[in-house]
């Protein structure tokens, strides 16, 4: 079950950016920030944006290698292997 983000107003960010930004860092989950009492952004800690970001290379890559496969080409499993582990070394 996915979990419901926080949201904050982006009056409460202006007022309290210190606190907000510390709880965002503490909880590591997305931040939602509303304007006129719709989502105008997602806020995200570093740590967080990096993992993201993480994962989604290692889905672009196994979307490369469907394509690969559907096309015919494509890397022996020793090559692969090595590219996998190279990507899970330097996981946040």
């Amino acid at each position: 079950m996915t979990k419901i983000p926080d949201i904050v107003p982006v009056t409460d960010l202006r007022h309290n950016a210190a606190e907000v930004l510390k709880g965002l860092q503490e909880s590591g989950e997305p931040l939602v920030i509303t304007q006129r009492g719709r989502a105008a952004a997602v806020m995200l800690s570093v740590e967080a944006f990096e993992r993201v970001e993480h994962e989604r290379e290692l889905l672009r890559l196994l979307a490369r290698g469907e394509k690969e496969i559907a096309e015919g080409r494509g890397n022996d499993l020793d090559a692969v292997l090595a590219e996998a582990d190279a990507l899970l070394e330097r996981e946040p």
